[in-house]
């Protein structure tokens, strides 16, 4: 009988045996099911995987110390701007002020105005008529009668 009654034993050992096989072999098809559901699942909400999320992070953190080079980079130079700026001051009172171009423009037309009246004047006196500018800015020439 001692036989027999190991005899059920290792038959039952066996079944055990297998049935632990059957369950871990049912767990890791369980465990592999889960995983491809949850990567689904995370790839239909959009969600960035960890390698990428370190890259962006990586490059902000780079972005943000060059804006406050940049940053600091400008602050010297508005300071320099500043003290230079202070510097021509105090020489402004000796300096002329800069043309803007309608005051270039309108000197330049004086200019031409003045050139054509010099013309006429060196007609008239070749012609014995006198030339000159009236109020208005329009040229005007008598003539000089002859006694």
């Amino acid at each position: 009988m001692t036989q027999t009654s190991n005899r059920i034993l290792d038959e039952f050992a066996k079944m055990f045996g297998n049935a632990a096989s059957a369950a871990q072999g049912v767990r890791s098809e369980v465990d592999t099911l889960i995983r491809a559901q949850a990567e689904r699942i995370l790839n239909d909400l959009d969600v960035v995987q960890r390698e990428e999320f370190e890259a962006v992070r990586e490059m902000a953190a780079k972005a943000r110390e060059e804006n406050e080079a940049l940053k600091a980079r400008i602050d010297a130079l508005e300071t320099a701007l500043k003290s230079a700026g202070t510097a021509k001051a105090g020489k402004a009172g000796t300096a002329k002020p800069a043309r803007t171009a309608r005051s270039t423009a309108k000197a330049s037309s004086k200019g031409a105005s003045a050139k054509a009246t010099a013309a006429r004047k060196t007609t008239a006196k070749a012609s014995g008529s006198k030339a000159g500018t009236s109020k208005s800015g329009t040229a005007t020439t008598v003539r000089r009668s002859t006694d």
